[in-house]
């Protein structure tokens, strides 16, 4: 099996890619499109794709991907985010001026970085960060990015676990071009739109609440095409064939001008510190 995700080997979304499908080989990607595109257009067989963090919210990008391309969603883990400052061999703490890498890991690591008064240098990917500090052999540079990319690019630990909240998942899919195994305990991922009429959006959130069906995500995206009106995507737990699930999704066509379910697939196991 061949999984795409989305940055250098050494990447949180690699880790999250090894959780879900074992030792599977890797297609690094440089960006999302790419990712999905690979998938599409089956040069891999699955990919795996952040949603979103506990600290700083949804994904966007992800989310206008997974309209934008028909593929399902297949399985879910949520992984425990640990930052680590990286840095070439024979480095301390005490030497590192500046550090490199993503704005959003840059910021998670912010109180660790004000009090050793190091400067954050923004780039593109947090193993990325890593793989150049290591092969232009930076000195008094460090990168913020996981264990994992320390060992392949042969950097040393020089701290761990220096995000503010430890408290930092980030919640990651895999995707593919079918839909996947029935699971007992699962969750559905649909988005659909509604008519821009009052209580639209009320009456089509009743489908599930008159059924006792348990929401856990509810987000809202705009529609590129149709200025000021939105796709919602909703995450509940069941299968989409299990007869209640099936009667809520029954009734939301009804009241949706749009109905696309994204997957049905196994919930990922509760998040350990």
């Amino acid at each position: 099996m061949r999984v795409a995700f989305q940055g250098e080997r050494g990447a949180y979304s690699e880790e999250a890619a090894a959780a879900l499908y074992g030792e599977a080989e890797v297609a690094p990607c440089a960006t999302l499109r790419e990712v999905f595109d690979a998938v599409a257009s089956r040069s891999v067989d699955r990919a795996v794709v952040p949603v979103e963090n506990s600290q700083a919210g949804s994904i966007n990008e992800t989310y206008d991907l997974l309209v934008s391309h028909s593929l399902f969603i297949v399985g879910e883990y949520d992984l425990r985010i640990r930052h680590c400052l990286l840095a070439l061999p024979g480095q301390t703490l005490e030497s590192i001026r500046a550090v490199r890498s993503h704005p959003q890991a840059l910021s998670q690591c912010e109180e660790f970085l004000r009090q050793h008064k190091i400067e954050a240098v923004a780039a593109y990917d947090t193993a990325g960060s890593a793989k150049i500090v290591a092969s232009q052999r930076l000195t008094g540079v460090g990168a913020i990015a996981g264990r994992r990319a320390g060992q392949i690019y042969n950097l040393a630990v020089l701290a761990e676990g220096i995000e503010t909240n430890p408290f930092n998942y980030t919640k990651f899919l895999g995707l593919s071009t079918t839909p996947g195994p029935h699971s007992p305990v699962g969750k559905t991922s649909i988005v659909f739109t509604t008519r821009n009429v009052p209580g639209a959006l009320y009456r089509a959130l009743g489908a599930f609440a008159a059924r006792s069906i348990n929401l856990t995500k509810l987000e809202s995206r705009p529609r590129r095409e149709v200025p000021w009106e939105y796709l919602f995507y909703v995450d509940f737990e069941g299968h989409q064939d299990d007869p209640v699930a099936a009667g809520a999704l029954a009734e939301l066509q009804e009241v949706t001008t749009f109905l696309r379910v994204l997957g049905s697939y196994p919930k990922s196991p509760t998040p350990i510190l």
